[in-house]
């Protein structure tokens, strides 16, 4: 027969985890979304210039959840220009402009950085 007897409580364990919650500092995801906008603005495909300046990032802190989020505010008749450039679109006479995939590779790093930054302040933990 096997037993277990287990005395005190989770006070460590509940500690640990509730720095592990607070690992990836707002200010960090600040730094990201500033460097995920300039990687965004520089891979968008350039006509006027409107749609590649028009990135921008909103952080929101909710349940214990960071999270951060990219945005493209050029919007002509409806229709969000950033993402028929990254999907294609019809034309007027019945064609298919090609979409271009620009938007994964460019923010793909910034998002491999944040978890790395994220997994060295658990491990140091």
């Amino acid at each position: 027969m096997i037993s277990f007897k287990q005395t005190g409580d989770f006070s460590k364990a509940t500690r640990y985890f509730e720095k592990l919650k607070e690992v990836v500092h707002l200010g960090e995801l600040d730094k990201y979304g500033r460097r995920g906008v300039e990687a965004l603005q520089a891979a968008t495909p350039v006509d006027t210039g409107l749609t590649a300046n028009s990135w921008y990032y909103e952080i929101t802190n909710k349940n214990g959840t960071a999270t951060i989020s990219f945005f493209n505010s050029n919007v002509q008749n409806g229709v969000p220009i950033a993402i028929i450039l990254q999907y294609g679109h019809a034309t007027r006479n019945g064609g298919w402009v090609q979409g271009r995939d620009y938007i994964n590779p460019a923010i793909q790093p910034i998002f491999d950085e944040i978890a790395e930054s994220a997994w060295k302040e658990v491990k140091s933990l």
